[in-house]
């Protein structure tokens, strides 16, 4: 939303002294089409002491106008503060979580980091199209997940998340949940949370393929609880605050986009890519992360 400007809002304040000045005064008597317009009449101060009564008349409503210009502002400036700045590139540090696992596919000329959270619609929703866009671009792009917990009490199944991709089965395990974990919690609107719960975990473990006795001690583990801590760190540089959150080859999206939408960001990070000279493998490294901002800058901000 834009706010208006000031002359606008100066405008509206006169146009409210005019109709009441009209309002609340005599009926002009009617002039011959011949006739020139009238000039004001009474000297400066008597204009001037009738537009300070206008003014104290509708001093209420020009009051109101006041703090609905004033409240419009700030929401567009805090809408701007909340936009990344065109053409910003983020340096996202994602190597800890390629070496934990949570990751899709090989290094790529694009990476996908998708912050999501598991007890999130629409990072559901965004799930299998995640799946698909690996699969179709035959390793030109992989998707590496970090998680942001927005739900307190989905916090169990990222920490179990982390524990199946230990095992190299973050992918089977994430895919289990949505459907047996996810699912009853959806349908049952929020009611049933066995999903979330430590048996219910272990079950879905099990329909992963895990070996149980070392996903329980993986979960158990403090080096589970220490990647969500680093995770949310980083995030917090880019103002992650919600989910799901993209960021395609340093594109910092917020909010969940459909396949179509995606597959044209790709197509134009990819072609970039592979222009570059730099290899598949190394670009994320050198091209996004060594060259990309290490922080959010938003569109008020300016160019480092």
């Amino acid at each position: 939303m834009k706010s208006p400007t000031r002359s606008a809002f100066l405008a509206g304040i006169l146009a409210l002294a005019a109709g009441a000045a009209c309002h609340s005064s005599p009926a002009a008597a009617p002039r011959s089409a011949a006739s020139p317009a009238a000039a004001p009449s009474g000297d400066v101060e008597e204009r001037l002491r009738r537009v300070e009564a206008i003014l104290a008349q509708n001093s209420d409503a020009l009051e109101f106008l006041r703090k609905v210009y004033e409240q419009q502002k700030r929401q567009a400036d805090d809408e701007e503060a909340g936009e990344a700045a065109p053409g910003a590139v983020f340096g996202v540090a994602i190597d800890q979580n390629v070496a934990a696992g949570l990751v899709d596919g090989p290094p790529a000329y694009v990476t996908i980091i998708k912050a999501f959270d598991f007890a999130c619609p629409h990072c559901e929703r965004t799930s299998p199209i995640m799946t698909e866009l690996v699969k179709e671009y035959r390793g030109k792009v992989r998707v590496v997940y970090m998680d942001r917990v927005v739900h307190d009490f989905a916090e169990p199944v990222h920490l179990a998340a982390c524990a199946a991709a230990r095992q190299g089965k973050f992918i089977p395990f994430k895919t289990a949940f949505w459907e047996k974990g996810f699912g009853p919690y959806v349908a049952s609107r929020g009611r049933d949370r066995s999903g979330y719960a430590p048996d219910g975990l272990v079950a879905i473990a099990q329909e992963a393929k895990l070996d149980i006795g070392r996903f329980k001690a993986d979960l158990a583990s403090r080096a589970c609880a220490d990647l969500l801590a680093r995770e949310r760190t980083e995030l917090d540089k880019f103002n992650v605050d919600g989910t799901p959150t993209f960021f395609i080859n340093g594109l910092y999206i917020p909010g969940g986009l459909d396949k179509a939408a995606l597959r044209a960001i790709i197509d134009d990070k990819l072609r970039v890519a592979e222009a570059s000279g730099v290899p598949a493998a190394q670009y994320y490294d050198r091209e996004i992360f060594q060259k990309g901002e290490k922080k959010f800058r938003s569109r008020k901000d300016p160019k480092p």
